[in-house]
């Protein structure tokens, strides 16, 4: 009896206590659901939108309480926008301006017209239909970015296009939630909030904007990064994490409380405003675990919101919102990548990964919702598009090799959307390869020029060889002809850019980037091309290591064994270890892990004759006395 009247007792309080839990469901929920979808490979956001449709009011068992929900859903989109101000980085945006903010503004013009015409169709309002296809323009930046590093393909030429298109989309989605409050006026030009002039509500809105704007920025600037350092004085972890927290949620929420912005550009202006900080990298850290489990409260409380039963009430709405989503924008972007003179594989690596929609078309839509702008109904689709979206765009993107032989197999298309990108590198690449042509000096072949490639570059022109470049970004092949070197734009692992750029009286190919899709691809195509060609190739992992060699490779240079033998010589120099003892032990750490010894130092250019067809000679790197102190490179 005493135990049946302690459980009633305990019953109760855990009634009267709401936000414990629905906090308490909400990530058991998100737990679970997420562990199952990462699991079976999809984006563990699918996870969490399921868990609000379990415990939400729609489906049997225990409901949570959405209002409490909601405003806890505000602080995930505080700190979610607060996170994209802190990373946002305007050299990012300036390297792919010419394809990203066109494209970006393109997509998002074409993705909302057929929104409008759809759903007007259907019988939704032209706010409606407006709001909810500029909603559905914007991409989730998370699935976005998983992908590509799923396919490694973020630090590429292709993804850096991506990440900039997707730079723009939130800037497009700041704009829009400044907006969404000035389209709350009716027909005949009233405020519906205020009764009063619409042009008076907008110029005042507007006002407020600028002044909101110029105080944070003029303000902020010099307070935020001075307040920080001083925490950060303080050697307080706690200190500093809650001084972020205070920063972020302060002035997200003041600035909707004094100007009426929406708290989501409040925090990210907030952001932008603690990036000028010496401190922002930690800051950022600080503020990762915060954004995490409140985005998981965000994407949960969104879920809540989708009744099941709706997507068979209306199963044409819900196909009208993947019409736009999953055919309109890849379509768009598409396009547009091809119309800008980017190669095909960089238009589908665009359209596959924006092909799905996520956390900032939820926060477009709870904020039309709250001016009354978008019906219910509108929140169901976007819903429900972002879960069947979400959940198959990994697998499409894992599709982009197919998409892509399947339009060349159609090569009236192929050429169409090529045609551009052909024209426009055609002029570039016939000046690289005329310069090898006339090359009398021993050719080495450089795939990508970054940070290694261009030491390497250096080195080997230091060492009286000709190199050419063969990089897949169009700007630095542009640069590097303008100052009169040989260039190639393309990429290395197509048999015909390794021939345009003289692969058969090569020497060396050096594949300097750190992850090529099909690089033992590659290696096999230029053992087809010469045989007598030395392939020295860099990849990130040890195990890579004997699918290469068997592909050819002469030489393998791994980043995380490299790293690793570096470390252990500068810790064996500073403990005074002799040199022979320390050569011993950097060997049986090589032989240990199968890496490449280095080669032997080559011959004097001097002493060696020019021909058409050099023997290839090897290639070492620097001695030790050439290195600059402590700084390690492999």
């Amino acid at each position: 009896m005493t135990l049946n009247v302690s459980m009633l007792t305990l019953a109760a309080s855990v009634a009267n206590l709401p936000l414990l839990t629905t906090i308490a469901a909400a990530f058991a929920a998100a737990w679970v659901l997420g562990l199952i979808s990462q699991k079976l490979r999809l984006s563990p956001i699918v996870g969490y939108l399921l868990a609000g449709v379990v415990i939400g009011p729609y489906t049997p068992g225990f409901s949570g309480d959405v209002g409490l929900a909601q405003q806890l859903a505000e602080i995930g989109v505080i700190l979610l926008m607060f996170g994209v101000g802190l990373h946002f980085h305007l050299k990012d945006l300036l390297a792919v301006k010419n394809v990203a903010v066109p494209g970006a503004i393109g997509q998002s013009l074409l993705a909302t017209l057929a929104a409008v015409l759809i759903f007007m169709a259907m019988g939704f309002t032209l706010k409606s239909g407006i709001v909810l296809g500029m909603a559905m323009a914007v991409a989730s930046t998370v699935v976005l970015l998983r992908v590509l590093m799923d396919r490694s393909m973020l630090h590429t030429s292709h993804g850096h296009v991506a990440v900039g298109w997707l730079i723009v989309e939130d800037i497009l989605t700041v704009l829009l939630l400044v907006l969404i409050p000035l389209f709350a006026v009716d027909a005949s030009g009233a405020s519906a909030a205020s009764g009063g002039s619409g042009l008076a509500t907008i110029s005042i809105a507007l006002l407020k904007l600028v002044v909101m704007v110029v105080l944070i920025f003029v303000v902020g600037s010099r307070v935020v990064p001075w307040l920080l350092t001083m925490v950060a004085k303080l050697r307080s972890s706690e200190l500093f994490t809650l001084t972020v927290l205070v920063l972020s949620v302060a002035i997200a929420v003041g600035a909707a409380a004094a100007f009426g912005a929406s708290v989501a550009l409040g925090a990210f202006l907030a952001g932008m405003v603690v990036a000028q900080s010496k401190v922002s990298h930690q800051a950022a850290a600080d503020a990762l675990p915060m954004r995490h489990a409140f985005a998981v409260l965000f994407f949960v409380s969104v879920g809540m919101l989708l009744d099941p039963a709706f997507l068979i009430r209306e199963p044409l709405l819900v196909a009208a919102g993947l019409l736009v989503v999953l055919i309109v924008k890849p379509l768009a972007a598409l396009a547009i990548v091809a119309l800008c003179g980017y190669p095909v594989r960089t238009g589908l690596t665009v359209a596959l990964g924006l092909a799905q929609i996520g956390e900032f078309s939820f926060i477009v839509g709870q904020a039309a919702l709250q001016h009354n702008l978008m019906p219910e109904a509108g929140m169901q689709i976007l819903v429900a598009s972002a879960m069947v979206s979400i959940t198959i765009n990994p697998l499409l993107f894992r599709s982009i090799d197919t998409f892509e032989a399947a339009l060349r197999r159609v090569p009236w298309l192929y050429s169409i959307l090529n045609a551009r990108h052909a024209r426009r590198t055609a002029g570039l690449n016939a000046t690289g390869a005329a310069a090898v042509a006339a090359s009398e000096r021993p050719l080495a072949i450089i795939a990508g020029y970054g940070p290694v490639g261009r030491v390497v570059d250096a080195m080997l022109r230091d060492a009286h060889m000709d190199t050419i470049i063969i990089d897949m970004n169009i700007a630095t092949v542009q640069s590097l002809a303008k100052s009169g070197r040989a260039a190639l734009y393309g990429d290395a692992t197509q048999p015909a850019i390794l021939q345009e750029a003289g692969i058969g009286r090569a020497t060396h190919l050096i594949v300097t980037l750190p992850a090529v899709e099909s690089l033992a691809t590659l290696v096999l195509h230029a053992r087809e091309l010469n045989e007598k060609i030395e392939v020295i190739v860099r990849t990130r992992y040890l195990a890579d290591g004997d699918g290469l060699r068997a592909a050819g490779a002469s030489h393998v240079v791994f980043d995380e064994g490299e790293t690793g033998v570096s470390l252990a010589r500068l810790a064996l120099e500073r403990r005074g270890i002799e040199p022979a003892t320390m050569q011993r032990v950097l060997a049986a750490i090589r032989q240990t892990w199968k890496m490449t010894e280095p080669p032997p130092v080559p011959p004097s250019p001097e002493t060696s004759s020019s021909h058409a067809h050099p023997q290839p000679t090897p290639l070492s790197a620097p001695p030790p006395s050439s290195r600059g102190g402590d700084v390690t490179s492999p």
